[in-house]
């Protein structure tokens, strides 16, 4: 890309047709250089330098290509960070959440918006298996995170009982 007058681009400008603007979750981060998923397509870029971000930050904003070679990418822009904690709660799940499990078979789950913002998500496990059920959510915290940042909630919460796995995304 030249201007009319054939001189170099602008290295300000380079990458500018190709931003991508979005949500991104930060899957790795080290002092050189981060990792961001957009947690909307799944695209992964891979940033040549760490402007400060870290794994499990939820960052609003705009990647560009770096060039020459437009392999990596930088974060151009930052609209908004923040973390989303993912907790157990010592509550049991909603009197409501134990009745979705009760009317699902085991290893269904039901997806529910929650009054106002965000969602619930009701998993019906063995009852021998509850505490193993919430261990594996509790492993997965890059798709919760992911999650939390597309429904555009603050923090996680999962609560159990036996043969309930409740996930709660909650403002």
């Amino acid at each position: 890309m030249t201007d009319p007058d054939g001189d170099d681009p602008d290295p300000e400008d380079a990458g500018d047709d190709d931003r991508t603007e979005g949500t991104f979750l930060v899957t790795a981060a080290e002092a050189s250089s981060a990792v961001l998923r957009n947690v909307e397509t799944g695209q992964v870029h891979t940033l040549s330098s760490n402007p400060g971000v870290e794994r499990g930050e939820v960052v609003e904003g705009a990647v560009a290509p770096d060039p020459p070679l437009e392999v990596s990418y930088q974060l151009i822009e930052t609209e908004s960070r923040r973390s989303v904690p993912i907790e157990r709660s010592p509550e049991p799940p909603t009197a409501h959440s134990v009745d979705l499990a009760a009317d699902q078979a085991v290893g269904d789950l039901t997806r529910e918006p929650r009054a106002g913002t965000g969602e619930v998500h009701v998993l019906t496990v063995p009852e021998d298996g509850t505490d193993e059920a919430v261990a594996d959510v509790l492993d997965d915290d890059e798709q919760l995170r992911a999650r939390a940042a597309r429904l555009g909630v603050d923090r996680v919460e999962i609560r159990s009982a036996p043969g309930v796995v409740s996930v709660r995304y909650l403002p």
